[in-house]
Order: structure tokens, then C-alpha cells, then sequence
């Protein structure tokens, strides 16, 4: 598996990013490979006896997203994670010829319709935009937007926090959601590649990165 030191703050992450290419946020299945593996102890989710907790890693998410070359959605098994500019075109090819455009009316279309519309969402201002306000209706409208995220046609710009009566933020805030078009630009999301083509390189470079994980399991992450 990957080698390296310690990860210490969000700078470093970044920077392992852009190296790497696609790095999920928490567990992936394999052994070693995630963010919440490779940084620091001090750096993971701790919860302290008088109440409260802290997770720097949770915290970085935000300024990495937003200050580094890179882009943040559930593409990983419907798992979160984060995959550089250099590598999202070929991601973005090869996943949305396997998710095909949604057809016009369906509620896909209609999501990402409103997000086209509404520019950046919260993902509670979305689904009641959307309608998904009844009882029950959360998880079926969450659904939509994780198939959507890996399909590549919806990506999170920044998250929100709730800020308290001292204006301080708390809370685990909401994804700002939003279409990598809007986010990253047209040519940004488009490859001179074949989808197949996009898909072999993928594997190709995630089998020297990851010489120990199995075929299968990398697949598994391409999607």
C-alpha cells in the first residue's frame, strides 16, 4: 500500500491528492487507503469526556475543496472522497457512459435542473426546491443525489456550518451542492478519450498505486 508520512494538516492533504489522484475520505475497502487512514492520530475523530468532539481531518474538507486543484463528491462506491482536476475529465468520461444522461422529466433531470437553476444548493434547500418534502422523503431524495454524484454531474463547492449566538460555527455542516460544469467549466469535464480508454488508464495507474489490492477491488473504486 501507499507509503508515506503521516499526514498533519490540510496542506498535506492537498498535496497528497494532487500526487495520488483519487483518495476516498474514509474507509475504501482496501487496507490503508483513505484519508482518515494516512493522517496523523491526533488528527482523527476524538470525542471528550465533557461533551463535544473534534476531527481535524472533517475540518480540512472545506479549504481543501475549496483552495486546491481538486474535486469532492460521493465517487467511490457511493462513498466520499476526493479525485484531482488532472484525473476528474477521465473519471467524469468513463462514469457518465455508464450513467447515461438522465431522460428529460425524470427526477434526476429534475434535480439537476434546479441545480442548474439555483447555481450552488444546500442539500435541504435542493430537496424542498425539488418537492422531496413529505415524510420519509430524505433518504429516497439522498438516493437520487449520491447516483447523480457518481455519475460525475454532481460534485460538493464548499460545505456550511451553522454558526451559534457568538457567530461560531458547529455542527457536521451541509455539502453545498452543485454540477462540475458550473463548479470547474465546460472543458474541464470533457476527454479526448474513449470511455474504455478513460477506464484502463484509471486502472492502470490505481494498480501501481495500490500493487497489493486486487483487480476486483479496484474496479470497485472506478465504479
Amino acid at each position: 500500500m501507499i507509503q508515506r508520512e503521516k499526514i498533519h494538516s490540510g496542506a498535506q492533504l492537498a498535496e497528497l491528492i494532487q500526487e495520488i489522484g483519487f483518495l476516498p475520505l474514509l474507509y475504501s475497502g482496501i487496507r490503508g487507503y483513505s484519508a482518515e487512514d494516512m493522517v496523523d492520530d491526533d488528527c482523527r475523530y476524538v470525542t471528550f469526556p465533557e461533551g463535544g468532539w473534534d476531527w481535524p481531518l472533517w475540518k480540512w474538507k472545506g479549504p481543501v475543496v475549496t483552495e486546491s486543484a481538486c474535486v469532492y463528491g460521493k465517487f467511490f462506491d457511493k462513498k466520499a472522497g476526493f479525485v484531482s482536476r488532472e484525473w476528474w475529465p477521465d473519471l467524469c468520461n468513463y462514469r457518465r457512459s455508464k450513467y447515461p444522461q438522465p431522460e428529460e422529466g425524470s427526477i434526476e433531470d429534475v434535480v439537476l435542473q434546479t441545480l442548474r437553476e439555483g447555481g450552488s444548493m444546500i442539500t435541504r434547500e435542493l430537496r424542498a426546491a425539488c418537492g422531496f418534502t413529505g415524510p420519509k422523503m430524505r433518504s429516497r431524495f439522498d438516493a437520487y443525489v449520491t447516483r447523480l454524484q457518481m455519475a460525475c454531474r454532481i460534485v460538493t463547492e464548499d460545505f456550511v456550518y451553522p454558526t451559534d449566538r457568538h457567530g461560531r460555527e458547529y455542527g457536521w455542516g451541509w455539502s453545498l451542492l452543485t454540477t462540475p460544469e458550473q463548479l470547474l467549466g465546460r472543458e474541464a469535464c470533457r476527454c479526448n478519450r474513449t470511455p474504455e480508454e478513460s477506464q484502463q488508464r484509471m486502472l492502470a495507474h490505481l494498480k501501481a498505486l495500490l500493487p497489493e489490492a486486487s483487480e476486483s477491488q479496484l474496479l470497485r473504486l472506478i465504479g
